[in-house]
């Protein structure tokens, strides 16, 4: 099974508000985007945004380029059908480790992708593609799952980080400075918590 048939088939049998990574309101993404000082006229590009409520959210906020990447189109499709005004969104089906941005985004956000590439193969290419898609002086958001977090997820591995190393691994191919470190205990709709890590910082110019 390929990657993408893993996502798609997971997202197929379980309604999205019973997924363990589903929350009504992205909260710490939000807070973090503030901590930035990211405005409506940044363009965010959401890495496997999937059926999270971000894109939605920016959109409320007046945001007017927003991407949404994922390797699941039927998670994308679900989230394009719970939004008013789909077209509003950039809705890209794609590996993030083999996508080649056309562009460059001023905010690139992550929430549970980065801690599924357990090798050093897979985190090289998703950096080099954040290498390529992210703006001179723009902001990065990534969440991970923590030292005592989740070691598996959805059925797949995970790698697991404190801030200290999260940040020093995404720096092996990225210059960044600024950087801000959260925690915070996810609580996933059948009541288990999850402990995750995040950090903000911008990409030095």
């Amino acid at each position: 099974m390929t990657v993408q048939q893993h996502w798609d088939d997971r997202h197929r049998s379980t309604p999205v508000e019973e997924l363990s990574w589903f929350q009504p309101t992205p909260a710490t993404s939000l807070e973090l985007f503030d901590s930035l000082g990211v405005d409506s006229s940044d363009a965010v590009i959401d890495v496997g945004g999937g059926v999270s409520m971000l894109a939605a959210a920016l959109v409320e906020r007046g945001f007017g380029d927003v991407t949404v990447l994922d390797v699941s189109k039927e998670a994308l499709d679900a989230a394009a059908e719970r939004l008013p005004a789909p077209s509003r969104v950039s809705w890209v089906v794609a590996d993030v480790r083999t996508w080649r941005p056309p562009r460059a985004w001023r905010v690139w956000h992550d929430r549970a992708v980065f801690h599924f590439l357990t090798t050093t193969e897979d985190r090289d290419a998703y950096l080099r593609t954040m290498s390529q898609a992210l703006a001179a002086g723009g902001a990065l958001v990534i969440g991970t799952f923590a030292p005592d977090g989740s070691d598996h997820c959805s059925g797949l591995p995970t790698q697991r980080y404190d801030a200290n190393t999260l940040l020093e691994t995404i720096s092996t191919q990225l210059d960044v400075e600024s950087v801000t470190a959260t925690q915070e205990v996810h609580v996933t709709p059948n009541g288990a918590a999850q402990s995750f890590t995040w950090i903000a910082g911008r990409r030095r110019a």
